[in-house]
């Protein structure tokens, strides 16, 4: 057997050190999308697959007989695909996708579909940070008005595509503390955040619960109907199990 673990996530990390450790014949697959992505312990191929077509040449040219997707949960395309491509032939598929985050009593959330529908929510005049990544920002552009601040892995190579807004570079973890100096050394007013879940990157919004501040939450995007785990323990059974 030799698993396909679709990776770049935090969960994803804890996965192929168990692999390795337990010396299973694995490959992670990454994205591409840090330009220097930590070292997974596995095999590790790096970039698109080339569409279908593509990934049913690697999968046959690879051995492949198992995937496991931990990608993130705003990786759609990527995991509908997957299950899809999984089930036409019989390819034994799990998606591990991690429980949402739920706001709490302090909390001031204000749940959106999409990032165009912040403005109708952000006042203009306000200093947004964009807790978002650098991927679908100018779906941010109808927040004319408001500084817009993003923050990213990489040091960006082209500036910001709006005139309002800035990158500022930093890789996780970050703790709450730092969440908090950072929001208010910047004047931050509103905070914009996908629903990712997860302890690794909730520092954020603890932050902003310390502060006061106000989170637009956008809903996770539809995910593949198929098998699916929520923890990495339970990820590890489903491979055991293959």
């Amino acid at each position: 057997m030799t698993l396909l673990l679709l990776a770049g996530t935090g969960e994803a990390q804890q996965l192929a050190r168990h692999l390795a450790d337990e010396g299973r014949a694995a490959v992670a697959s990454l994205a591409g999308a840090t330009r220097a992505p930590r070292a997974m312990g596995l095999p590790t191929r790096i970039g698109g697959f080339g569409g279908e077509a593509g990934f049913l040449a690697y999968v046959a040219e690879a051995g492949i007989t198992a995937v496991l997707d931990a990608t993130h949960p705003f990786a759609a395309q990527i995991s509908a695909r997957t299950a899809r491509l999984c089930a036409a032939h019989d390819l034994p598929y799990c998606q591990l996708l991690r429980p949402e985050w739920v706001p709490g009593t302090e909390d001031r959330w204000t749940d959106i579909a999409a990032e165009e529908e912040a403005a109708a929510h952000i006042p203009v005049g306000a200093t947004v940070f964009l807790a978002t990544g650098r991927q679908g920002v100018t779906r941010f552009a109808n927040l004319d008005g408001r500084r817009l601040i993003c923050r990213v892995v990489d040091p960006p190579e082209a500036p910001f595509p709006m005139a309002n807004g800035t990158y500022i570079v930093g890789r996780p973890p970050f703790s709450v503390d730092d969440e908090i100096s950072l929001f208010t050394r910047l004047g931050i007013d509103w905070l914009v955040v996908k629903n990712a879940g997860g302890a690794a990157s909730e520092s954020k919004l603890a932050a902003a619960r310390a502060l006061s501040l106000p989170v637009a939450m956008i809903a996770r995007p539809p995910q593949p109907d198929a098998p699916r785990v929520a923890t990495v323990a339970e990820a590890i059974e489903w491979v055991q199990a293959l």
